[in-house]
C-alpha cells in the first residue's frame, strides 16, 4: 500500500455548493440571500446580540450585583456536632480531614472550617481545620483542647 493510492471513503466527500451559476441549479440569481437588505450583500455581519434597533436583551433585564469566581467554599462543622460524634464513640480526641471523611461528613477537595455551636464542648479535642470562628477556638481552649490549621494545597 502507498500513500498516494488511498482515497477518501465513497460518499465522505460531498461537492462544495456553488452559488449564482444559474436557475438551473437551484441557487441562481440572488443565491439564497432574497431580494435587497443588508443581508443580501457581501460584508453584511450583525453585532452580536443586536434585534434590528429594539431594546436588547442585555439591555433590558436589570443588573444585579457580582459573582467571585475566586470565593473559598468551606465546609462548615459545628462543634455540637463533633461533641455527639464523641459521645456516641464514632470519632477519638485527635480530629483531622481524615475523620471527617471516614465519617462523610465533607467531601475529599473540601476545606473545613470550625464552628461554635449551641451547646459547649466537653470533651478537650485535638481539631485540625482550615478556618475557625473566634467562638469555636475560645470553646476547644476552654475544654482544654487544641485548634491546629491546616495548609490549604494539603
Amino acid at each position: 500500500m502507498k500513500l498516494n493510492f488511498l482515497k477518501p471513503k465513497k460518499g465522505s466527500k460531498k461537492k462544495k455548493l456553488r452559488l449564482g451559476r444559474g436557475q438551473g441549479s437551484g441557487k441562481g440569481g440572488t443565491c439564497g440571500r432574497g431580494h435587497k437588505g443588508a443581508k443580501s450583500r457581501s460584508g453584511y455581519s450583525k453585532k452580536f446580540g443586536f434585534e434590528g434597533g429594539q431594546m436588547p436583551i442585555q439591555r433590558r433585564i436589570p443588573k444585579f450585583g457580582f459573582k467571585n469566581s475566586h470565593r473559598k467554599k468551606y465546609s462548615v462543622m459545628n462543634l455540637d456536632t463533633l461533641q455527639k460524634l464523641v459521645d456516641k464513640e464514632k470519632i477519638s480526641n485527635i480530629i483531622n480531614k481524615k475523620t471527617f471523611l471516614d465519617n462523610h461528613l465533607v467531601k475529599k477537595y473540601d476545606s473545613i472550617k470550625i464552628l461554635a455551636g449551641k451547646e459547649i464542648l466537653r470533651h478537650s479535642l485535638i481539631i485540625t481545620a482550615s478556618k475557625f470562628s473566634k467562638k469555636a477556638m475560645n470553646c476547644i481552649k476552654q475544654a482544654g483542647g487544641k485548634a491546629l490549621f491546616i495548609k490549604e494545597n494539603e
